[in-house]
């Protein structure tokens, strides 16, 4: 009895328990029921949500044309390929969309993914075999151009998909890259890193979309999906003053010089002095803003490396004293040495020994540091110096539309540092401060900031939006004062000792003024010396009464051999000054002269040897070197079109081939002769040709062994210093420490 009544008991409580969980789940059911709702969420707006796909539509960047409207950067749409494994995804359908057949998918794909096709079976049976929906193929399969995504399709193999990306391309590649930059995904999003694509990424930039509907769960789009599109807003286009036939002159020249003398860094700037538009700039090195990897130097070194400039200051000290009224260009001093105090080191001229005594005007044309020291320290003054450099905005950036500017340094202390700033050297300035600088000169005593940005125009509806125009940002000369420096510029490249001679075009005049600047010495002590151990640079214009365009080069350590500094830095201006001028049909003001010291190699193969030979000895080639005694020629180390320097050597080849003698050539000659012919070569040292393994007359042919030894000439047999290596020695000579030494 007891222990039914405990039994019972038990089952009331339990009865009780489930009843109690019955009503509060019903309870529950019909609650949610009433009001579709659970814990505050709503039942409808999470089935929604849950069944409702969004969609990014991307917006496209805004395009960067030049002045002529040629495309240098655009979105150009990409696809990202993959491949759904899931069997179920084709259920009920009557095609397969799912791949079904994986050998024969990754046979298919794998020539035109570039991929083996066993790596490409690999990944889908691994998605098959782990119950995955879909499976990717990696780098190989992202990035893919329209053509390709085209060609698979065509294949039509089943579970084959494509997702369309854009990426930021540019067309012409290293063209301009300093200016343009580049432009990479960052979280989604293309985003500008550098140059204008930085400068201008707030313009260029667009605002995304987005698509959204419902679909079931394979990704189907329903009946009645809900669908809601917001549309995209595509970014302005930006306009640039660079002029695509111009910078793609410029880009060939600094490769060839490049490639011919291996400087350490070369940059370059054309402008149109009369408006402050940058036509072209570049740099070497350069890179590929495609692929921006390994890249060598990031800055664009026109605005953002200072560095001390050298002679083509000496425009500027010569404008200040002409235009304070403090200059008699027919007053003559003691060129060679100057000492301005006892306690300061002399100051040389390049001829240590000078010219004895010579004008104003001519030590001008001969690049006279003392002349330059005279004229600041004892003629005008330094204060008065000062105010015209500040008056040419030295002392501050240009305000160029890039990124990244950097003003150079005034050092002007103490009084050798006040005169060697009159010659470029201790104070240091940017290429693009020196270019605005000279607008004035050019420009009748009118100073035009540089700019590179045209116009932004609207993608949409074509109109513009915003255009810039010419802006005059001072006058720190007179007009007849920068007539007056524009003739002692044109002295310098035409008159009796002047140090332009190599810049003389054979139809356009021109005013400029050369510079050697010494480089300081990484480990703080002094400036290097030694062949080439200098920037050899140009600021020229021409037409030299009416400048239309004005151009700046410079040239870091070059590798020469037996060719003056001037000569690299000379070959980009007269081929870029005179194509230049050319192309915009501007008259030319002077008959031509002389023959130009770069020759357009005319064709040669086939045609017989010693006349190939005279041919190109009345062009102005120096040395032609015929290798071998055969009739024809079968080959040249200069293709037909290529302009080279005067005193370059070049090669040809005939069909019957014998080993020349090399002795006294330079290894980059060697490997010329070595890769006309197909030799194999070793080199052993360095410096010019001394031993040679293949005897001179030694019948030679494709794949056969050259060895060489080479050693650098005794200093007994040493060619011509370079302006600044002269000095040096002078100093040394002098017992002048190598670093500015002012009163202490």
């Amino acid at each position: 009895m007891k222990k039914n009544k405990t039994t019972h008991f038990m089952a009331g409580i339990l009865i009780l328990v489930f009843v109690s969980i019955f009503l509060i789940l019903t309870g529950r059911f019909m609650y949610i029921q009433a009001t579709g709702e659970i814990n505050g969420v709503s039942l409808d707006e999470w089935a929604d949500k849950k069944r409702t796909t969004s969609t990014t539509l991307d917006s496209e960047r805004g395009k960067i044309f030049d002045s002529t409207g040629m495309t240098l950067a655009y979105d150009r749409p990409t696809f990202k390929i993959f491949a759904i494994v899931d069997e179920s995804y084709s259920k009920d359908l009557e095609e397969p969309q799912h791949v079904k057949n994986p050998e024969k998918t990754a046979e298919m794909l794998a020539p035109l993914l570039d991929m083996e096709e066993k790596d490409i079976l690999k990944r889908l049976q691994y998605g098959i075999e782990n119950d995955k929906f879909q499976v990717e193929f990696g780098s190989d399969g992202k990035e893919l151009s329209q053509e390709t995504k085209e060609k698979i399709q065509d294949l039509d193999l089943p579970g084959i998909k494509f997702e369309k990306r854009s990426i930021r391309y540019y067309p012409n590649g290293m063209f301009a890259s300093h200016i343009l930059g580049f432009a990479q995904k960052k979280e989604g999003e293309i985003t500008g890193i550098a140059g204008i694509e930085r400068e201008m990424n707030d313009i260029l930039d667009g605002k995304d979309g987005k698509i959204s509907y419902q679909r079931d769960k394979y990704g189907t789009k329903l009946l009645d999906p809900n669908q809601i599109i917001q549309k995209p807003e595509d970014g302005n286009n930006v306009y640039l003053t660079i002029n695509q036939k111009i910078q793609t002159l410029l880009e060939d020249t600094l490769s060839q010089v490049n490639e011919e003398y291996n400087p350490k860094r070369i940059t370059a700037i054309v402008m149109d002095p009369k408006t402050g538009e940058i036509v072209a700039m570049s740099n070497r090195p350069s890179y590929n803003p495609n692929n921006p990897a390994n890249v060598e130097n990031w800055y664009n070194d026109a605005i953002s490396t200072p560095y001390e400039p050298g002679s083509t200051m000496k425009m500027f000290t010569w404008s200040a004293a002409i235009d304070s009224g403090n200059y008699n260009g027919d007053a003559t001093y003691m060129s060679g040495k100057y000492k301005p105090l006892p306690n300061t080191k002399a100051i040389y001229d390049y001829n240590i020994d000078g010219w004895g005594e010579i004008s104003f005007d001519e030590g001008f044309r001969r690049s006279s540091n003392v002349a330059a020291a005279k004229l600041l320290w004892e003629v005008m003054g330094p204060e008065t110096y000062l105010n015209y450099y500040k008056a040419f905005d030295f002392d501050e950036k240009t305000g160029i539309d890039l990124p990244d500017e950097v003003a150079g340094k005034l050092v002007f202390d103490y009084p050798i540092e006040k005169i060697t700033t009159a010659f470029g050297q201790g104070t240091t300035v940017t290429p693009i401060q020196q270019m605005k600088a000279a607008t004035a000169i050019a420009n009748d005593g009118k100073m035009l900031k540089p700019y590179v940005i045209k116009k932004i125009v609207d993608s949409n509806s074509g109109k513009t939006i915003k255009e810039k125009s010419p802006n005059v940002v001072g006058q720190p000369i007179s007009k007849e004062t920068a007539d007056h420096v524009k003739e002692l510029l044109g002295t310098v490249v035409t008159g009796d000792g002047g140090t332009g001679a190599n810049y003389k075009l054979d139809d356009y005049s021109v005013a400029g003024k050369t510079g050697t600047a010494q480089i300081p010495n990484p480990d703080g002590r002094g400036y290097l010396s030694g062949n080439g151990n200098y920037i050899y640079s140009f600021l020229g214009m021409a037409p030299k009464d009416d400048p239309e365009l004005m151009m700046y080069v410079s040239v870091k350590q070059p590798e020469l051999e037996h060719e003056a500094g001037s000569i690299p830095v000379s070959f980009i201006f007269k081929n870029v000054m005179k194509n230049g001028l050319h192309y915009m049909n501007i008259d030319p003001d002077k008959e031509a002269t002389e023959k130009a010291s770069i020759i357009e190699v005319p064709e040669l193969v086939g045609h017989d040897a010693k006349e190939a030979k005279e041919q190109l000895l009345k062009l102005g080639l120096k040395h032609i070197m015929v290798i071998g005694g055969g009739d024809k020629v079968v080959d040249v180390s200069a293709p037909k079109g290529e302009e080279i320097l005067a005193n370059n050597r070049i090669l040809l080849l005939t069909d019957k081939p014998t080993m020349p003698d090399i002795t006294g050539w330079s290894m980059r000659e060697v490997y010329k002769l070595a890769d006309l012919i197909g030799l194999k070569v070793e080199t052993m040292g360095n410096g010019y040709v001394v031993k040679q393994s293949i005897k001179k007359g030694a019948p030679i042919k494709k794949n056969d062994y050259l060895g060489v030894e080479l050693k650098h000439p005794n200093t007994e047999k040493q060619e011509p210093k370079d302006e600044q290596e002269s000095i040096k020695e002078a100093q040394e000579e002098d017992g002048a420490s190598d670093e500015p030494t002012g009163e202490q």
